[in-house]
């Protein structure tokens, strides 16, 4: 069995790749195929994080163990195959690739192939130029407080007729439901 995944990008919007890989290939596997076909260094921290529908961190499955004092188990990519956790096209998973800004790829399997085996992993799509492995720490902290910044200005440039029409009256909300309301203390 192959699964064909898509690797898109939020920071850059033409972005692209698409790898197929054999379902009993395991994570690392994928890892070095995602990193062969970007151009990363393969040696640095990275982690996959399978994802709910809407991209929610679910299970961790990491290049190295990092000494966790938690309960928690571990998984690692080089123990741990792809079929065991990939089943339906439409799983959705996070590769972060830069851990200390939480940078990461999101990828999505689309197709499932049936009755095929594939010996190595290949890139089958490869549009736009992927965004750089590591970015400077100050210089990532500055484009954050300048989105910030941003942010807080278009709050301010707001006026009161951005909360509803001018001939809004408090008295129209129904006090009835108010009153049976109970607090617990």
């Amino acid at each position: 069995m192959i699964f064909n995944f898509r690797i898109v990008s939020d920071e850059v919007d033409n972005f692209k790749r698409e790898i197929k890989i054999d379902a009993d290939a395991t994570f690392l596997d994928l890892k070095n195929a995602i990193c062969d076909s970007v151009g990363y260094d393969k040696n640095q921290m990275c982690s996959f994080f399978l994802c709910d529908r809407n991209w929610e961190k679910e299970k961790e499955i990491t290049f190295e163990d990092m000494g966790s004092d938690s309960d928690e188990d571990v998984w690692l990519m080089e123990d741990t195959i792809l079929s065991d956790y990939i089943e339906d096209e439409g799983q959705k998973m996070l590769f972060v690739f830069d851990y200390m800004t939480d940078r990461a790829f999101f990828i999505e399997m689309k197709e499932l192939i049936t009755g095929k085996n594939l010996k190595d992993p290949v890139c089958t799509l490869s549009l736009g130029h992927a965004p750089a492995q590591t970015v400077d720490l100050d210089e990532f902290n500055a484009k954050i407080d300048a989105k910030a910044a941003a942010s807080v200005a278009s709050i301010d440039d707001l006026d009161e007729d951005f909360y509803g029409e001018d001939d809004f009256s408090p008295d129209e909300f129904d006090e009835e439901g108010f009153d049976e309301l109970t607090f617990n203390e």
